[in-house]
């Protein structure tokens, strides 16, 4: 069988052009003028999960005319690959008058890898620029930082994804309500992929038939919330406790946007007094040792000023 497209909707309605890239209109207009003169300077995006960043990255090599080479830094982090992929793609002969390396997740990287990659820009500046990408861009050394222009891509508004995602619906000729459509979009926001992903699983028959539970229990935040409302605080401390440990995440930095974007639901009477224990946690999460400890600690927090 030859596929002639994706039949994955997140690969399918990738952005492939700017004209095509939702949000971030500085940024675009800014990128604009790279592709027009064909020079990228070294670039460091950084920003939300599912933000976009790696799509921008991709399009920007795919706009103009150079030899690029991908890595996913979560997957290859150590010192090797510096001394053996990035620069054999640097030092050897190209096509095109330009190279581009995509760091995705440079963040992931070791200090002692960062600090090669450091002399590696230097080194080859003439014909070979980085793009990388980080969700945590204070993970990345201040002289790698300074190597490159950092552009901060703030996800889409919730509008402007669910606009994109109806668009998406009835190219696939998929009925909806909207009502559901609202759900998976509060749930996942501001992972597009992941919103994309729950819309093509729940699209059946040419109908999107949004199964409510599986969507609150596939994601550890809306549990929260629906814990959040409920009356049994010491309950709701334990379950918590819970859901954060099954995780296995090391990081839960995206809760402090979604409870904030959520407080009016669970803390009612309390909102100030809550947004002021969010942004207390949240200055003191990046130095944090164990995340989720921190993040238990958020909890209580809030719990001991909504019960």
């Amino acid at each position: 069988m030859i596929r002639t497209e994706h039949s994955l909707w997140t690969e399918k309605y990738r952005p492939a052009t700017l004209d095509t890239y939702i949000g971030n209109e500085t940024v675009i207009n800014k990128v604009k003028t790279f592709i027009e003169t064909n020079d990228v300077p070294n670039l460091l995006f950084h920003g939300r999960a599912g933000g976009g960043k790696t799509t921008i990255a991709k399009i920007i090599v795919n706009s103009i005319n150079c030899d690029y080479l991908y890595i996913n830094a979560s997957d290859e982090r150590n010192i090797d690959l510096v001394r053996d992929k990035i620069k054999n793609f640097a030092s050897s002969a190209g096509f095109n008058p330009l190279k581009i390396v995509i760091l995705d997740e440079s963040d992931y990287l070791t200090p002692v890898t960062q600090a090669a990659l450091r002399n590696l820009m230097e080194t080859f500046s003439l014909y070979t620029r980085f793009i990388l990408t980080a969700n945590y861009p204070e993970r990345i050394i201040e002289p790698l930082q300074s190597r490159c222009q950092l552009y901060h891509l703030v996800p889409p508004s919730k509008k402007d994804i669910a606009i994109k995602m109806a668009n998406i619906l009835q190219k696939e000729n998929v009925t909806f309500v909207p009502e559901d459509l609202a759900m998976v979009i509060n749930a996942s926001y501001p992972d597009i992929r992941r919103i994309l992903n729950t819309l093509q699983q729940y699209s059946i028959g040419g109908k999107f038939e949004l199964d409510k539970t599986s969507v609150i229990e596939s994601n550890y935040q809306m549990q929260i919330l629906e814990l959040l409302k409920s009356s049994d605080k010491k309950t709701c401390f334990q379950e918590i406790r819970r859901l954060l440990s099954s995780t296995g995440s090391n990081s839960f930095s995206d809760i402090y946007g979604f409870l904030y974007d959520n407080v009016d639901s669970y803390a009612t009477g309390n909102v100030a007094s809550v947004i002021l224990a969010l942004a207390e946690s949240q200055i003191t999460e990046p130095t944090a040792v164990d995340k989720e400890l921190h993040a238990m600690a958020l909890f209580i927090n809030i719990l001991n000023i909504i019960k």
